[in-house]
């Protein structure tokens, strides 16, 4: 038996919760990775996987099994790397999360850098604009804009992007801009939907923090249809430098109260909380947080 492979395609099943997907990522057959992960638990003695024909779960015993397991895969994985001369030797998948607009707009052009320059690598990437579960999913890497953060992953901030208020020419045209943050409550104003605000928007220019309720009668759950919307003068809404520099450099959007801009978006690293990363992960982490505080819209963020 491949102890080092029925390992990894253990670990895999745990965290995509299919064999066939595991078969699929390995480039062979379902029945193939089943008897490799049988042979394992025969010759460990305990039932690792808990199978029936519509789901595929860890025991307690194989879930146990599975957070060692990891680690002796990354140390294996460092071993070999550090054998034949450190990240020459990455190989293998990794399984990168991010917001949908960010993916689009900044993350693409990365992740094609990344993998021209480690050929041995291979990149999954999820775009959603949900919380994922990195262990559940089997996420290596994610990135995050705001929010809270999950208690059991590591989070490395690294970059801010400034929000700001910005609307169409036509729709200041109809509509003359505010020329205080109260007056914002008179305008049509769009919004990320389920913010745990609500209407309310926090401003501040250096040395005043305000608070203003504002209204309007559209709400959206994606970054891109809020920019779309606001370039096709639907109102006023408060988007962060990344989302929307290239319209405002083209004139399709302004700056409204340009004196006045809300909290920095922090963008964050996340990763497993556990002792031990692959190489490849490691190496994708490294990258990631020196290039996003370059990307357009983006700064690094201020020292403690």
């Amino acid at each position: 038996m491949d102890t080092m492979k029925s390992l990894h395609w253990f670990v895999r099943a745990v965290e995509l919760g299919s064999l066939s997907a595991v078969a699929r990522e390995a480039a062979t057959t379902q029945p193939t990775v089943s008897k490799a992960i049988a042979a394992l638990e025969r010759d460990l003695g305990i039932r690792l996987l808990a199978r029936t024909t519509a789901s595929l779960a860890p025991t307690t015993e194989g879930q146990r099994f599975y957070e060692r397991a990891r680690g002796v895969l990354a140390e294996f994985d460092a071993a070999v790397a550090d054998a034949r001369g450190g990240t020459a030797s990455m190989h293998g998948l990794l399984r990168l999360n991010a917001p949908v607009a960010l993916g689009q707009f900044r993350l693409n052009a990365l992740v094609h850098e990344f993998l021209d320059t480690h050929p041995g690598v291979e990149i999954e990437l999820i775009l959603n604009d949900r919380m994922a579960d990195l262990v559940e999913e089997g996420v290596d890497v994610a990135l995050r804009l705001g929010g809270a953060l999950p208690a059991d992953a590591v989070a490395r901030h690294v970059a801010d992007s400034p929000r700001w208020l910005v609307a169409a020419p036509g729709y200041l045209e109809r509509r003359p801009a505010p020329a205080t943050p109260a007056a914002l409550a008179d305008h049509d104003y769009v919004r990320f939907a389920w913010l745990a605000t609500g209407n309310d928007v926090t401003l501040n220019d250096g040395t005043r923090t305000v608070s203003v309720r504002t209204a309007g009668r559209y709400r959206v759950n994606n970054a891109l249809a809020i920019r779309d919307s606001l370039a096709a003068g639907a109102g006023i809404g408060l988007c962060p430098a990344w989302l929307v520099d290239d319209l405002l450099a083209a004139g399709r959007l302004r700056r409204v109260l340009p004196a006045w801009q809300g909290e920095p978006q922090a963008l964050h690293l996340l990763y497993p909380g556990r002792r031990y990363q692959p190489v490849r992960a490691r190496a994708l982490v490294g990258f990631l947080a020196d290039r996003l505080a370059t990307l357009p819209g983006f700064v690094a963020p201020s020292l403690p």
